[in-house]
């Protein structure tokens, strides 16, 4: 659910939950890929296949099924971290440093990359005297079922999606 709605994709734990369970995916794939063949393109040939599957189900369960607007359900982009992580295989040829400085750069790159897309989300809107993004109050218009309403709490006045230290505190966690 951390990257399925633009609502939680502005959260504290969206930019440490998604880059941690993509690259999973990734590791496994790039560890084939060069154990078996020695071609450093496991990880961008993963990500690459792990967005067009994601693409494929937004589109036919989100619009498909529900006419849920295609643009707050977008996944994250990933394949410059999943170049990155191969670039860095590719000059060291160590696992270990691709552990320590791709898993590194995966963590640190992935809301930056993603910041572009989500930068429109991230406009201040006042509603009824509480000071919220537009994706919080996209969140709170398209009502979801089984959502608890706790998760998508909104804190009163403490500016906290408009980057200040959250964002940085996240993706050294997540790298």
């Amino acid at each position: 659910d951390w990257d399925f709605w633009i609502d939680f994709k502005d959260r504290r734990m969206w930019p440490t939950v998604a880059p941690i369970v993509a690259m999973c995916f990734a590791a496994a794939s790039q560890s084939f890929f060069w154990t078996k063949f020695r071609l450093p393109i496991g990880a961008t040939t993963v990500v690459l296949a792990l967005l067009i599957g994601e693409w494929i189900n937004r589109y036919d369960n989100f619009w498909g099924w529900t006419f849920f607007p295609i643009n707050l359900v977008f996944p994250s982009a990933l394949i410059p971290m999943g170049f990155w992580l191969d670039i860095v295989l590719m000059i060291s040829g160590s696992w270990l440093v691709t552990a320590l400085v791709g898993g590194l750069g995966w963590g640190l790159l992935f809301y930056p990359i993603n910041w572009p897309v989500l930068a429109q989300y991230h406009q201040a809107a006042e509603v009824d005297g509480v000071l919220l993004t537009l994706a919080d109050l996209i969140g709170f218009n398209y009502v979801r079922t089984g959502t608890p309403e706790y998760i998508r709490m909104v804190e009163r006045g403490t500016l906290r999606t408009f980057g200040k230290d959250v964002v940085p505190v996240a993706a050294f966690f997540s790298a």
